[in-house]
Formats: structure tokens, C-alpha cells, sequence
């Protein structure tokens, strides 16, 4: 009897899941591959680039020993104005660029670009000792270093000259230091005369 129940599940099972997946749609709205009550369809991550920023290992102590992990800083942008930076840490490097990619993507945000692919102002941000300063440089092309170029690069910004005013070497305090520099950048309006 028990066998009989268990195959009829596994069959009613199979067979919900085939029709999900033969139709692409889901009978319940709100839910499923596309037609939700709010538009639906896939979420589209493809056109996302990602870029690993710092990985190391880490080391914790506890009472039978050394526990290793991997931390891991990666960030993501569309190359149209989009980037974001998260970090991860975890027992394998893969599961921890997936934990840094998920608050990468969770931590996007949009910088305002101008029609040269440049920025509208200078900006300069400061995080621990680190010191960014990024300004237009007027046609000359990207002139950058370190995780700066990788993160201004993601974002699109194709015409800016960057630099890096402290002597700190820590890549993921440079990284953050530019992602406060670009959520500084105001798009340009235009501004009215007094009278």
C-alpha cells in the first residue's frame, strides 16, 4: 500500500513539474518563469560583467584548532552606469564569490554619466586610509590603476583619469573608496540665473 502511494506521488510529482516546464508558464500568478501578475519573465543577469577584487584566506581559532576560509570582495556592473561591490567569505572560494556576487548585485547602484562616457564632476572619497580622487579628463581615455580601474571600468566610465592620493595598498579599501567617490557624482543641471 505504502509503495502504491509513494509511486503515485512520484508520477503526480514528475508529471506537474513536465507540464511546468513543457508550458514555461506557471498556472499561479505571481509566480513561475513568466506572465506574473506584475509583468513576470526571467530575471536578466546576463548582461552583468563581474570582477574579483581581493581574495584571501582568512584564518579563525577555536578551542581544536585553526579553521580556515576565504574571503573573497568581487564587483559587478553592466558597463551602461551600473556597478556595485560585495564581499563574501566562506569555507571554498566558490561559495563565497557566490555570497559576494549576491550582495554585489543587492549593493548596485546607477552613476550618471555623461554623453562621453565620462563623469559630469571631480569627485575625491575617503575610506580608512585610502584617498581616491577621480576627475574628467577630457578625451584622453581611461588613466587608472589598481581596483579603481576594474570598478570605473565596470561602471562604463570610459574617460576619466583617477588617482590614488594615499599610499594604501589595501586593494578592497581602494574599492570602496571609489564606490563612495561614484555615489558622490551628481548629473549636471543646469542651473538657473538669479534675478
Amino acid at each position: 500500500m505504502s509503495n502504491e502511494i509513494e509511486n503515485k506521488s512520484q508520477k503526480v510529482g514528475f508529471s506537474l513539474a513536465d507540464e511546468i516546464a513543457r508550458s514555461g508558464r506557471s498556472n499561479y500568478p505571481g509566480r513561475g518563469r513568466s506572465g506574473g501578475s506584475r509583468g513576470g519573465g526571467p530575471r536578466r543577469d546576463s548582461d552583468l560583467d563581474q570582477k574579483v577584487i581581493h581574495s584571501r584566506r582568512v584564518t579563525r581559532v577555536v578551542a581544536g584548532g585553526r579553521r580556515f576560509s576565504i574571503a573573497v570582495a568581487l564587483a559587478v556592473g553592466d558597463h551602461r552606469g551600473s556597478v556595485g561591490l560585495g564581499t563574501g567569505k566562506a569555507g571554498d572560494t566558490q561559495m563565497a564569490m557566490i555570497k559576494a556576487l549576491r550582495m554585489a548585485k543587492k549593493n548596485m547602484f546607477k552613476v550618471p554619466l555623461t554623453s562621453e562616457s565620462s563623469i559630469p564632476h571631480e569627485v575625491w572619497a575617503k575610506f580608512g586610509s585610502a584617498k581616491i580622487k577621480i576627475m574628467p579628463n577630457g578625451g584622453r581615455g581611461l588613466m587608472s590603476g589598481s581596483s579603481v580601474r576594474d570598478l570605473v571600468r565596470l561602471a562604463g566610465i570610459k574617460d576619466v583619469t583617477t588617482k590614488i592620493l594615499s599610499g594604501s595598498k589595501n586593494r578592497l579599501n581602494n574599492a570602496r573608496a571609489t564606490i563612495k567617490a561614484l555615489r558622490q557624482i551628481k548629473s549636471r543641471i543646469p542651473l538657473e540665473p538669479k534675478t
